[in-house]
């Protein structure tokens, strides 16, 4: 096998590997979005429950579809892992803690 072979199958298994974790992220997001009261979302000065949960769906459908069984459109794979990561690193922590739950995360 040679380098040029090795190379490109070793970034075409990073990339499925990135497109796994970002759609399972986006997932597991959706359904925290989706069983989350709605006012919760108000409290912390964040989008409504509608927004995010429409948000989320459409990051994992684009993940999900056009990265993974595409392969193309990085631009709007990029956006919608964003758009993921914007709810589980700051809207998901800030409505755990309005509504005290601490999901991987030890209370002080």
């Amino acid at each position: 096998m040679s380098t040029e072979v090795f190379v490109h199958y070793a970034q075409l298994y990073i990339l499925i590997a990135i497109t796994l974790v970002s759609g399972i992220t986006a997932l597991v997001a959706l359904v925290h979005a989706a069983i989350t009261r709605p006012d919760a979302f108000t409290a912390v000065d964040a989008q409504s429950k509608t927004f995010w949960v429409a948000v989320l769906a459409v990051s994992a459908v684009v993940i999900f579809l056009i990265q993974a069984t595409f392969g193309f459109g990085l631009m709007f794979f990029l956006a919608a892992v964003t758009a993921v990561l914007v709810y589980v690193v700051d809207v998901r922590v800030r409505v755990d803690d309005v509504l005290g739950r601490s999901w991987f995360r030890k209370n002080a």
